[in-house]
């Protein structure tokens, strides 16, 4: 597998297919064959499977298959992996607005543990370092130091930057970027939807992350800072009341004394003057189901709402568009504004080059100048995403009248951006094939004919939009100033940014004014009017992650011992940004694995004996921490990492972040879980997927949440269907040598003190006993979720070998569990979407371990001594606790 292919987090951005087998060292690694191993390749594999859905699903997605959101034909990963991240928390049915409010409310309220948490991944992390430049590495593609996702940014003349993470909350920074500070830790919610600063300098933050639209980034609503240089956000500033709990908030705009958001329940608008009172309702394209109405528990509801943008004419603030619709298409997608009676219409002509229909109006930002003379609007259409291999973008426009009503001229198309200096030129993945995902638009306050246009890449025009630069291309790799010469950080190419871009704002420090831009890297920064080389690209990009932002969002830890330094490494896998590795005596993480990273084992003994999985079971290998110094671009047989991926991972019958585990009792024993489990008993000495053994098939249609093994008796959980099209889950047990395998009998409805019918999250097996195992329940019960046998209860404890289970959840509040670990005292940690909590042994009821933030923890382990308890945190990077100091 190529190093692009791992790339493919950011291709995960990208369309693999679950359908896309990545396999191990390609051919075209050899020698002579091909002196940029990542770009063209890779780009070309991905291309063919992202041409291979095109055209199996009409635009009008969610009207006529009744998916629920299950965007097969989009071929992405990042929709997939939200998708089934989101399947998780509301199957079997749909979540009520409300529910993290109330279970962050109880969490909070429980007793507390001694001790305080640990941030060990509080230092640089760079993307390029050096030391691993393996086959399965981004390392060399020029984005330097990165964290996790930010979806908003804003920034004023002060120097003060504000940057919102997909999970990790709101920062500042006091110096223009870098030295950052959390201020929003005492909200309920910490995913990032929108952050804007008005007239008066105030802080505006929407929370729940609309990017990817899952229910897992819902926010709490709308919050202002009225002081943000010196303040940090509480409930107290919440704006209105609780109208738009349990939304995302696309975007926040300002214009006649109210601030207006585009929801996923609509757009809503309140007074800036007073922000006391509720919010006012001005627009639901389908009333019908939004929470509350008749059809709110249709598995379409939250797709019927979606509003992405308000334009308000700035010479006339009466004078609104709303640019309204789901990304895959819906009859109500379009552009709408107040007619004389008072009711919003659909805009149906005279827009100019700027579409009308339905089919080709999704995903859209618009951006004005400070002059008021231009408005611009990016567009992508769900018409081009279901039918154009390509791109998903139908172009970039502006409206030289300044006014939002246009007339619309097309300025750029995805053909002439890949023309200007792209990295994407290979058909099938060009500028705008995630337009759906990847979108910012923002105008030099001091000219209105220069913009910047994030989409996968950043772009840039001086004169309005006739020439454009990519000043921030997607990487570096098929560029032919690049190489994989660890003495250079990528090259002699220039540094770019991280892919994806999601926000950007223009603010001034020490007099000179500065872009800064926000992207599934994290926060960069260059000169407003900054240079470019010969090519197009930037020259003076900055990364402002410094490792005082950690929003870096992990799925999964692993801990062995450091035999080279002492102490112990520690890995991890990010959605985005790979695979961590954090060595005894680093002062700077390193990525050893690219693209998304999934789960990971790590040898107890040896902390560089590693296996990551990228998605659906894809499974690379290593034995030297994937230390290269790029050698094997031309002898392949330098590669130290080797693809090792069970054959589910071919035939697509694993989920995207699937499962894996090493026996208990023996680290050379794995178990993977697609729709297969699959055992394999060479330890990290493996080197190929046919050392692979399927020792029990779950059945078609079904595919593994969680397992577990404890000297030679394994525990599989599954799903199946795993979303709230008849979701049905299940438990089977046997033996890592194939034998006794059997399906446990669970109520198919949840009855009260039994399993629910609900996501089965992880097992904890006691290590004194196989046949004493802990289960964690995701979703929310039944008080919150619609849907049949959802059931009450979030930890299970089986005595028998998971025959019987009992309900201990007792004073544990209704929030999604993601894992369990047992600890060496037998107590017990269970790492929920909120935070961790912890019952001592003999006891019975809960406790709230440290202060988290409102994060979710999707695993727990055990450093090698058992005495140290490490948390994988999806937006605040890895943390851990001394487990004597939980008692």
């Amino acid at each position: 597998m190529s190093t692009l292919t791992r790339k493919r987090r950011w291709l995960t951005i990208c369309a693999i297919t679950a359908s896309a087998a990545l396999v191990a060292l390609p051919a075209s690694a050899a020698s002579g064959q091909n002196n940029s191993p990542f770009g063209a390749r890779t780009l070309d594999r991905l291309a063919a499977q992202r041409a291979d859905t095109v055209g199996t699903m009409s635009p009008r997605l969610k009207g006529e298959d009744g998916d629920g959101g299950d965007d097969g034909n989009e071929a992405d990963e990042i929709a997939e992996g939200a998708d089934q991240y989101a399947e998780a928390r509301t199957s079997p049915g749909v979540v009520a607005p409300g529910a993290y409010g109330a279970a962050w409310a109880g969490l909070t309220n429980l007793p507390s543990t001694g001790g305080s948490w640990h941030d060990i991944t509080a230092l640089p992390y760079n993307s390029d370092d050096p030391r691993y430049r393996d086959i399965d590495s981004n390392s060399s593609g020029g984005s330097g130091n990165v964290t996790g996702r930010m979806a908003a940014i804003a920034a004023d003349d002060d120097g003060y930057v504000y940057a919102g993470s997909a999970g990790g909350g709101v920062w500042r920074s006091r110096s223009g970027g870098g030295h950052w500070q959390p201020i929003s830790d005492r909200l309920p919610a910490q995913s990032t939807g929108a952050l804007a600063l008005d007239g008066s300098g105030r802080l505006w933050l929407g929370t729940g992350e609309a990017t990817t639209n899952a229910d897992a980034y819902l926010g709490s609503g709308v919050y202002v800072l009225s002081h943000p240089h010196h303040g940090t956000f509480s409930t107290r500033d919440r704006v209105g009341g609780d109208e738009l709990e349990s939304t995302t908030v696309h975007q926040l705009r300002f214009g006649g004394g109210t601030v207006w958001a585009a929801t996923s329940t609509g757009v809503w608008s309140h007074s800036t003057k007073t922000l006391k009172g509720p919010w006012k309702q001005e627009f639901a394209p389908n009333p019908d189901y939004l929470p509350g109405h008749s059809k709110a528990d249709d598995p379409d509801a939250p797709y019927k709402n979606i509003a992405n943008d308000i334009a308000i004419d700035p010479k006339d603030p009466s004078k609104v568009v709303l640019a309204v619709g789901w990304r895959s298409g819906d009859d109500y997608n379009g552009f709408y504004t107040k007619g004389a009676d008072g009711t919003w219409t659909r805009i149906s002509s005279g827009l100019g080059d700027l579409p009308a229909d339905a089919d080709d109006v999704g995903n859209v930002t618009f951006a004005r100048s400070a002059d008021g003379s231009r408005y611009y609007a990016v567009d992508q259409s769900p018409e081009q995403l279901n039918t154009n291999p390509d791109s998903g973008l139908e172009g970039i426009y502006v409206s030289k009248s300044g006014s939002p009503t246009g007339p619309w001229t097309k300025i750029a198309d995805y053909k002439g951006l890949a023309a200007d200096g792209s990295a994407l030129t290979t058909s099938g993945y060009m500028p705008g094939v995630q337009a759906w995902y990847n979108q910012f638009l923002t105008v030099d306050p001091a000219n209105a004919e220069h913009v910047y246009a994030g989409l996968e890449e950043v772009y840039e025009t001086k004169d309005g939009g006739s020439t454009w630069s990519t000043v921030g291309p997607y990487w570096n790799f098929t560029f032919p100033c690049w190489s994989i010469d660890p003495a250079k950080q990528t090259g002699d190419c220039h540094p770019t940014t991280h892919s994806d871009q999601h926000g950007v704002a223009i603010g001034t420090y020490h007099g000179k004014s500065f872009v800064y831009v926000g992207n599934d890297g994290g926060v960069y920064k260059r000169p407003v009017d900054g240079s470019q080389d010969a090519s197009g690209h930037a020259t003076d990009w900055t990364s402002l992650n410094d490792g005082t932002i950690d929003t870096l969002q992990y799925y999964s830890v692993g801990i062995g011992k450091d035999l080279e330094h002492g102490g112990v490494s520690v890995t991890g896998g990010l959605q985005d940004n790979g695979q961590s590795l954090l060595r005894s005596d680093d002062k700077v993480m390193g990525s050893n694995f690219g693209g998304d990273g999934g789960d990971t084992l790590t040898d107890p003994a040896n902390g560089c004996d590693i296996a990551e999985e990228y998605v659906y079971l894809s499974i690379q290998v290593t034995q030297n921490c994937a230390v290269n110094d790029g050698s094997w671009v031309d002898d392949a047989s330098k590669a130290t990492s080797y693809g090792v991926a069970p054959a589910d991972n071919a035939t697509g019958e694993a989920r995207f972040i699937a499962p894996l585990a090493a026996d208990a009792k023996n680290s050379s024993t794995w178990i993977a879980g697609g729709r297969h489990i699959w055992v394999q008993t060479h330890g990290y000495a493996i080197r190929s997927g046919s050392e692979w053994k399927s020792v029990y098939d779950l059945g078609e249609g079904r595919t593994a949440t969680a397992v577990a093994a404890s000297g030679g008796k394994v525990y599989a959980a599954w799903c199946g269907p795993c979303n709230n099209q008849g979701f049905a889950r299940g438990i089977a047990v046997g033996n890592a040598d194939g034998t006794g395998w059997h399906d446990i009998t669970l109520p198919a409805t949840g009855a009260d003190g039994t399993v629910p019918n609900r996501y089965l999250s992880g097992f904890a097996v006691d290590p004194k006993n196989a046949d004493h195992v802990y289960l964690t329940v995701n979703g929310f019960s039944r008080q919150w979720t619609e849907g049949p046998g959802a059931g009450v209860g979030h930890v299970f404890e089986s005595k028998d070998g998971g025959t019987t289970w009992k309900d201990i959840s007792k004073n544990l509040p209704d929030v999604p569990a993601d894992s369990a670990v047992v600890t060496p005292n037998g107590g017990l940690a269970v790492g929920t979407d909120l935070g961790v909590v912890y019952r001592a042994p003999g006891r019975t009821t809960w406790q709230r371990v440290g202060t988290l933030p409102a994060v979710a923890v999707l695993q727990l382990k055990l450093s090698p001594d058992g005495r140290t308890l490490y948390a994988a945190t999806h937006g605040r990077g890895i943390r851990t606790i001394k487990v004597r100091n939980l008692a």
